[in-house]
């Protein structure tokens, strides 16, 4: 498993040489750094769609508690990013050292849960669009794949076991 993950590391790193890939992998990483991006839309589904406004709230506090989840993970497990025993050179900075879970997969996928079953343009834009963040923490040299794929497990569970709460007391899907 450690070698797939430096290897596979190094290959989405290596995609960052490219100028329009890093712009967009730095963009990707620095909106949803502490979930920024994701509570944002949050906010504003429960702004627009004022019929379902509590269930949109909810959803952003169980997308603002998986984040803060993977970052008590995080504190636990305390795993290194990806540096010089690696060879990979970040692209950007990190707001901590730690890099497992990746809370950035960990808010995206619990947005992705939660708005997806909100909203059909949410079903629509936010999947690809957390898909691309996940992405993009590896393709700027800040986390590994397991880091990415245990961050976005957490958050859907989050949201998953948060859905009934959200829902108003009504369980769905």
């Amino acid at each position: 498993m450690h070698d797939m993950d430096h290897r596979l590391l190094s290959a989405l790193r290596d995609c960052g040489s490219d100028a329009r890939v890093a712009a967009a992998a730095r963009a990707l990483s620095q909106a949803g750094e502490h979930g920024a991006l994701w509570l944002v839309a949050g906010l504003a589904g429960a702004a627009v769609d004022r019929e379902r406004r509590g269930a949109w709230l909810r959803g952003t506090a169980l997308t603002a508690a998986a984040h803060l989840a993977s970052m008590g993970v995080k504190r636990v497990v305390r795993r290194p990013r990806p540096g010089g025993d690696t060879g990979v050179e970040p692209l950007v900075r990190t707001a901590g050292r730690h890099s497992f879970p990746s809370s950035h997969a960990t808010s995206a996928a619990a947005a992705t849960v939660a708005y997806g079953a909100l909203s059909p343009v949410g079903a629509r834009v936010v999947p690809p669009l957390a898909a691309a963040m996940c992405v993009s923490r590896m393709v700027v040299g800040v986390h590994y794949p397991s880091d990415v794929a245990a961050g976005a497990a957490l958050g859907a569970l989050t949201a998953r076991v948060g859905s009934a709460w959200m829902n108003g007391g009504r369980r769905h899907g």
